[in-house]
């Protein structure tokens, strides 16, 4: 058999499946809906990622009795703690697609994704937040990332929740006059917002506070005050997962890189991403601040090609496969290896 990697990258909002050879070539590549198994359960999230995985060795032509791969890289949001890490090991193992199996944090996938050997720290910020560091040698800082309770915050969601709480209390005189409230009612199509919200409440339409983040950052631009305040308080959070992870591993002296991801990261605009490498490097003065556009499945799939010991030559490939806007030197990987 052929060395394969079959990599999972399961997110709150999608799923993505690449499925590739020890030389780096992408045999099959599918996407399917969001399946942290946190959110929609264990066994649905499993169903989804066989049906995907089913999907991806057949498209790769592979016969439905020979095994997908010889390694499973699964990387999941929801993955936060070991136990979780080895409950989804466990049944992830017993679906049978590989003779061995590693599911970790999707922050290890991202992480991986934009650096050459996973060293260094990866915030990401999309439906959620959260942060993960590793050390050269291999010491790993974490945070439980479990919302509210384990002291988060931030994430495209929580973001929109600010937003529509900040427009309610504008209208009804709690808050301070914000630009949010006329863009809200626009984007409900609504005369008020408190029409909103009694439309939210009674499901006469449907209320998803991710497509608020984009309006609230919209407006902060504007110079909405309100608004740039929440912009600020995100700016902050991030930098503090950052430099705490850099200084808790003992990285704030190296060249180090230091990753965003997600989809509210790789939708900022300077005026975001400005701030936080300015922060960071007050505190990590040689670090590498950089948003990693390539899809986190890569990371996951880089992270299984490691395991199986694939060459150098083989990441280049992939990365190759995706993304040909990012140097090899960029990552310290050299073009002939």
């Amino acid at each position: 058999m052929t060395d394969r990697v079959l990599a999972i990258d399961g997110g709150n909002s999608k799923t993505a499946v690449l499925l590739v050879d020890s030389d780096g070539k992408v045999l099959a590549q599918v996407r399917g809906p969001g399946a942290s198994p946190q959110v929609v359960g264990l066994q649905k999230g499993l169903d989804v990622f066989e049906g995907l995985a089913r999907e991806a060795a057949a498209q790769a032509g592979l016969s439905p009795d020979e095994p997908i791969a010889r390694h499973t890289a699964a990387y999941l949001a929801g993955a936060d703690l070991p136990r979780e890490e080895e409950e989804l090991t466990e049944a992830i193992a017993a679906r049978g697609w590989s003779t061995s199996t590693v599911v970790g944090n999707d922050t290890f996938a991202l992480l991986r994704a934009g650096t050459a050997d996973g060293v260094g720290v990866a915030v990401v910020c999309g439906a959620g937040i959260n942060a993960v560091g590793v050390a050269r040698d291999g010491r790993t800082h974490r945070f439980p990332a479990l919302g509210p309770i384990s002291g988060d915050w931030g994430g495209g969601g929580h973001l929109g929740n600010e937003a529509l709480w900040l427009a309610v209390r504008a209208e009804d005189g709690r808050g301070k006059p914000t630009e949010l409230l006329p863009a809200l009612i626009e984007h409900y199509g609504v005369s008020t917002i408190h029409e909103a919200v009694e439309k939210i409440h009674f499901q006469e339409i449907e209320f998803d506070p991710h497509p608020l983040c984009p309006l609230l950052f919209s407006v902060a631009a504007r110079g909405d005050e309100v608004a740039q305040a929440v912009v600020d308080r995100l700016i902050e959070e991030i930098t503090l997962l950052a430099t705490v992870s850099l200084q808790r591993l003992d990285l704030a002296g190296e060249a180090v890189d230091v990753v965003l991801g997600g989809g509210v990261m790789t939708g900022a605009t300077e005026a975001v991403l400005g701030p936080v490498r300015r922060h960071v490097l007050e505190v990590a003065p040689l670090a590498q601040v950089r948003v990693v556009d390539l899809p986190p499945v890569v990371g996951a799939a880089l992270l299984g090609l490691d395991t199986i010991g694939a060459s150098p030559a083989a990441e280049l490939r992939l990365r190759s496969a995706y993304d040909e806007h990012l140097p090899a030197a960029n990552l310290g990987i050299a073009a002939g290896s």
